[in-house]
């Protein structure tokens, strides 16, 4: 009930809020900053799962793979990949879950998960940074290509590899949709001819590999400093799971009808990507190898030049043209995702910070902005360093975020749904975003040398057995008391509800939205949807205050969940 003693009276009742027309537009918008309604999740979960798996066509993971080979030798770098690949199956079954169950990307998820409203604002821009880093990485790669194929100059090469994306991202899910299912045969070809050419005409090549020792110096043998620095440049792939969970969010709901169906394509576009993902980077590793005394160092370490040796001895002078071709297919097919990815990103930051939302198909533009300068500046000779210094920050958020959901909400030190709405949350949670912040300034220092050369190189697991840890101890500490600064009576767990999909309208835009979208306003005295709610610079935050139990009266129908 209300405690009219206590809840503040507006003055006048606020103004109404009307949306940019872009901002408006939801099939371009993709519901970028709240939760993605049933009526949106039109697309079964194979077309889902297909879409998510689409984006992962990049060739990084050659390079990648390749650079941790050449440098730490096949035995050593081999070990690494594969144990950077477990830890981050391992960390994005839960991730996938909760964002494909529902409806939310992965801020939206991070903020109910230990960090606050305001809290994942940091990891929004670490999400931004890996799809701009990554799109630049890409980017960098689909330039080579095309300069290896037609002379184009690389500085060129960048500036049309990022403005080819721009019309498809657009367009949003639907697009994307269309875009990586028509290319996927293309694709899968070009993935799998390559090592179909060497396996009749070098078959030795495979047995000569595994006994590598790199380029420089490294020795065939393991090493325990070489697996720490090559598990923590592979590991700087931990956040592709934010990717993952930008399509997963459509997942139609889960049914006992299609039970087994959803499970599987959870699975495999959420954390089943890496699988994947740890095959490319041994297999882009392979075939730098192969290609390494024919082109040298410099360009085994670019995926067109192995692409194009391994072609040759079949193809001949077709070599040149279908390895560029692949290579521009992947590269397009992954950018689209870096691209989309960021623009929900930095919509979400500049939201809360900002209280503004022009629609999330301008920050497209930011976000590739910032890749092309990237690629200006030829990133991609940082490419070891870099990586190794990101995953520091992407694996204490990443681990944190899991934790909460695996052992917060199973021993009751967190809520048992994810709550992403402003007016439920506290500001900031330390269960997660404290969890995070210790564990990946402890983890930079160590990868700066600061606790000496073991610590350096492990300084990755560093900061994922931190963030493991503290997470749920701080929640302990303190009691669970910073994940809601009130009850959400609305449509909490425990209500009984007749149709989770019945709309209900947001008394600021006038919108009809589902019901997960919405919250209970004592400014506006009724219904507000979870993006207008965001958006209010002047409300106080009064709803958290209103009354010993924070709870309003809201003209809603009582409904049921799913």
């Amino acid at each position: 009930m209300t405690d009219t003693a206590t809840t503040p009276a507006p003055a006048a009742q606020p103004p109404r809020r009307s949306y940019a027309k872009l901002a408006a537009d939801e099939s371009r918008e993709d519901y970028s900053l709240r939760y993605a309604p049933h009526s949106f999740r039109r697309w079964g979960p194979g077309t889902v799962a297909g879409t998510a798996l689409g984006g992962i066509a990049y060739l990084a993971d050659f390079a990648i793979g390749a650079s941790i080979v050449f440098a730490y030798g096949f035995t050593s770098g081999a070990a690494a990949i594969l144990a950077a690949a477990v830890i981050i199956f391992l960390t994005g079954i839960p991730i996938a879950r909760a964002c494909a169950k529902y409806g939310l990307d992965m801020d939206l998820v991070t903020r109910g998960a230990g960090f606050g409203y305001f809290g994942s604002t940091l990891t929004s821009l670490i999400y931004a940074s890996f799809t701009f880093i990554f799109f630049a990485l890409e980017g960098s790669i689909m330039a080579q290509a095309m300069h290896q194929a037609v002379g184009l100059p690389v500085e060129i090469g960048y500036l049309l590899t990022t403005l080819v994306v721009i019309p498809i991202v657009f367009k949003g899910m639907g697009a994307l949709a269309k875009v990586q299912a028509w290319t996927q045969p293309i694709w899968l070809i070009g993935l799998v001819l390559p090592f179909l050419v060497l396996a009749f005409e070098a078959p030795d090549a495979w047995g000569a590999f595994t006994h590598f020792g790199g380029t420089e110096g490294a020795g065939s043998g393991f090493s325990w400093i070489g697996f720490g620095f090559g598990t923590g440049i592979a590991l700087s792939l931990i956040a592709q799971i934010g990717e993952q969970a930008d399509y997963l969010r459509f997942m139609p709901a889960k049914t006992p009808a299609n039970s087994r169906r959803w499970n599987l394509a959870v699975l495999a576009a959420g954390p089943g990507w890496v699988v994947i993902g740890a095959a490319k980077q041994l297999g882009g590793a392979f075939l730098a190898f192969v290609a390494l005394e024919a082109v040298g160092k410099t360009h085994a370490l670019e995926p067109i030049a192995p692409q194009l040796e391994a072609l040759r001895p079949w193809l001949g002078g077709l070599a040149l043209p279908v390895a560029a071709v692949f290579v521009i297919v992947s590269q397009i097919k992954i950018n689209v995702t870096n691209a989309y990815s960021g623009s929900l990103s930095w919509s979400n930051f500049f939201s809360r910070i900002t209280h503004r939302h022009p629609g999330r198909v301008w920050y497209i533009f930011l976000n590739l902005g910032i890749a092309l300068t990237l690629m200006e500046l030829n990133m991609f000779a940082m490419l070891g360093k870099l990586l190794g210094f990101y995953s520091n920050v992407g694996i204490a958020w990443i681990v944190a975020v899991a934790a909460d959901l695996v052992i917060n909400k199973r021993l009751g030190l967190s809520p048992p749904y994810i709550e992403f709405k402003r007016a439920y949350l506290y500001s900031v949670n330390p269960a997660g975003f404290g969890a995070m912040v210790i564990a990946s300034t402890v983890s930079i220092l160590a990868f700066f040398g600061l606790f000496g050369t073991y610590a350096e190189a492990f300084s990755t697991f560093i900061a994922a057995g931190l963030a493991l840890v503290l997470c749920p101890l701080i929640a302990w500490a303190t009691k669970g008391k910073y994940y809601l600064a009130r009850t959400n009576t609305v449509n909490g767990p425990g209500v009984e509800v007749a149709d989770i999909t019945a709309t209900h309208l947001c008394s600021v835009c006038e919108t009809s939205y589902e019901l997960p979208d919405i919250a209970d306003c004592p400014v506006q005295s009724g219904p507000i949807c979870s993006l207008c709610c965001s958006l209010d610079a002047t409300c106080g935050d009064v709803c958290r205050t209103a009354s010993p139990g924070g709870a309003v009266i809201l003209p809603l129908p009582t409904v049921r969940g799913v």
